[in-house]
């Protein structure tokens, strides 16, 4: 609900152009979550011990992502690309109802857009696990150490130890 608002007051004080944009970077993160949520349940966590024992930047977040690859693809692929999904529905017809309907019908607009926004965000998604697939501890590791990043920088640890509790 939050991001639906943030959204919406958003794509409401916005130009048409800056909405797509907007719509765009919606769909992009979509993907993206997903691409991190199928990485982590495909990726192996040996290299990442070894890098650990490398003092590697990012390799002990990786551990913590694959030690917790239920949560954290389950929170990846269906929250917040469930979500994703969603907000660029309302973003698309955010849009249509800024566009001038006087050259094509509100219906012709609505059919093309959902179209691309569709064809974005299941042609992304399907291309994107392809990737996490074959691509998995780059993907990790790239996640880990972004994770690593806000961590230091911010003192905000998103994936804290459990020490085997739940």
């Amino acid at each position: 609900m939050v991001i639906s608002v943030l959204s919406e007051s958003v794509l409401d004080n916005t130009d048409v152009v800056s909405a797509f944009m907007i719509l765009l970077l919606i769909i992009f993160i979509g993907v993206v979550s997903d691409m991190i949520g199928i990485a982590v349940a495909a990726a192996e966590e040996r290299p990442f011990h070894a890098m650990a024992a490398d003092k590697v930047d990012g390799a002990k977040f990786a551990i913590k992502l694959l030690k917790n690859a239920g949560a954290v693809s389950s929170f990846c692929n269906d929250v917040i690309g469930d979500i994703c999904g969603i907000v660029s529905g309302v973003a698309g017809a955010t849009i249509i109802l800024k566009l001038p309907s006087t050259f094509i019908s509100t219906a012709i607009l609505t059919i093309v857009l959902t179209g691309f926004v569709a064809s974005l965000t299941v042609g992304g998604k399907a291309l994107g696990k392809s990737v996490a697939i074959y691509q998995s501890q780059l993907i990790v590791y790239k996640t880990a150490k972004v994770l690593d990043f806000i961590n230091k920088k911010f003192g905000l640890d998103l994936i804290p130890n459990t020490n085997g509790k739940k």
